[in-house]
Order: C-alpha cells, then sequence, then structure tokens
C-alpha cells in the first residue's frame, strides 16, 4: 500500500470518527432538552399541584362559608335577626323558658326523656313558652358536624310547624334514636330522616326531606349556633325564665327529674 493511500485512509477515518462525535454529541443534547423538559413539566406539576393543595386548604368549609352566609333562608315561625328567634307556645302566656340545648348532647337527651313531657304539657296548658336556642359545640370536639346537621334539619322541621318541631326533637332525643357522644350519626341525612319519620307531619314529608338534603336551613342552623355563643351559656341544657337560671334544689345543676324540674318551675313562676 503506498503512502499516499495510506494517509488517505487515515484522514478518512478521522473524518467518520468526527462525524460520529457530532452525531453522539447532538443525541446528548437533545436528550439533555428532554429530561430538562420534562424536569420543567414535572416541576410546574408539583408547583401547580401545591398551589390548588394550598387553595384548597385555605378554602372555607361549607360549615365555615354559612357562618358568613348573608342570604339565610329562615324557617317559618321564627322570627328577629335570621330568624334565630324560636318561641313556641300560646301567645297569651306571661313566661317565657328559654331552653338551651344541643343535639348530640347526651344530658339533653337525658332530660328530654325525662322531663320533656312535663315541658310540652305545660306549654299546652299555657303555663309558659319555650324560647328555644340551638347549640353545636360538641361538633368541635371531633370535628363532627352532627349537631349543626341536626340544627339545621330542626328548622326544616319547624318550617312544618312548631308541633313537628316539638316532636322531631323530641324524636331525635329519644332513647331509640339518640347516639352515643362519640357517634356522630346526625351528620347523615339518611338517619335524620329516619328519625322523621316517626314523626306524622314529617314522615314521607318531601319537602321536609328536600330541606335536609339540601341543607336549606344550614346558615339558619350557624346563626343560630351564634346567638348561643353570644348568650354567655356555658352548658346544655341550661333553662331560664326572666334571666334566671332553673336549677334542681340545692345546686347549679339544671333539673334532672320532672320533681326537680317543677319546684324550681313552681318558685321561678312566682318571681
Amino acid at each position: 500500500m503506498s503512502a499516499r493511500n495510506n494517509q488517505s485512509n487515515k484522514a478518512a477515518a478521522r473524518e467518520r470518527l468526527r462525524e460520529e462525535r457530532e452525531r453522539q454529541a447532538k443525541k446528548d443534547k437533545a436528550r439533555r432538552q428532554i429530561v430538562v423538559g420534562v424536569s420543567a413539566v414535572a416541576i410546574l406539576a408539583i408547583a401547580g399541584g401545591v398551589g390548588y393543595a394550598v387553595v384548597q386548604a385555605n378554602k372555607p368549609s361549607h360549615w365555615e362559608a354559612m357562618k358568613d352566609e348573608k342570604s339565610v333562608v329562615a324557617p317559618k315561625n321564627t322570627t328577629g335577626t335570621d330568624g334565630t328567634t324560636v318561641v313556641i307556645g300560646k301567645p297569651d302566656a306571661k313566661k317565657t323558658l328559654e331552653l338551651y340545648e344541643d343535639s348530640r348532647c347526651p344530658v339533653c337527651a337525658q332530660f328530654e326523656q325525662t322531663v320533656g313531657e312535663t315541658v310540652h304539657n305545660d306549654v299546652d296548658a299555657g303555663k309558659f313558652k319555650i324560647k328555644y336556642v340551638g347549640a353545636t359545640f360538641i361538633d368541635n370536639s371531633d370535628n363532627g358536624t352532627g349537631s349543626k346537621k341536626a340544627l339545621s334539619a330542626l328548622g326544616a322541621a319547624l318550617n312544618v310547624s312548631p308541633e313537628a318541631f316539638l316532636e322531631y326533637k323530641t324524636a331525635l332525643y329519644s332513647t331509640k334514636y339518640h347516639p352515643e357522644e362519640t357517634s356522630d350519626k346526625f351528620a347523615k341525612d339518611s338517619y335524620l330522616i329516619e328519625v322523621a319519620d316517626s314523626v306524622k307531619a314529617l314522615k314521607g314529608n318531601a319537602a321536609f326531606q328536600k330541606d335536609v338534603k339540601d341543607g336549606t336551613y344550614d346558615a339558619w342552623a350557624m346563626k343560630m349556633s351564634a346567638a348561643f355563643d353570644k348568650s354567655g351559656v356555658q352548658g346544655t341544657p341550661t333553662l331560664k325564665m326572666d334571666g334566671e337560671k332553673l336549677t334542681a334544689e340545692g345546686s347549679d345543676n339544671p333539673p334532672m327529674t320532672v320533681a326537680e324540674f317543677n319546684a324550681a318551675l313552681t318558685k321561678a313562676l312566682k318571681g
């Protein structure tokens, strides 16, 4: 082989090697661009996800939003600002018994099961009217919603009639339907409607059921709850007449038997 051919072969080999390096360099560059692009998309996706999560985390819950709701739908048979004044009884009754309760409260259930019938009979007899104030503070203990949902459902019952309201309240507190305080069964529409089916005026009542499912009185319930918070009452059940608490004789506790209630009521009616 001549020296010229040998030099030509070497030159050709060097050219092929140069071209191969250029091709490899282009491939590496393209690969880096793809990796950077994918990484950028991933970063944007993560950033977007984080942003969405932050927005959702900062977004008020349904019930928080209901606290600030301006357009409050109040049930029939209510008066006052946002319909938070609920007074039931004969108009000519001179005295008014203020009754503060939380639907999930086990002591309220005990009171209603033992004294509730006496209270209702006295209302029917015109001894006094009832001013009902609903609370929802038990939900705060377990991030529940049952107190709020039940109060909203009571609003739906009140929209039907005062009698339906009282009967439904009695049913919610009954031994058959009232859950343990640690159970948030009232958070379920289906359960609230099941309880309502034990009340004649509410059984199969499509309008009532729709109001429960739609949360028609959710904002009203939160306004009512706010009224309880502003009342200064520290626990439930609390009974007041003429601004004074009705208590069992010799204690600061609510009257939990018919005898205790009658004794406290007699004293209050004379005041």
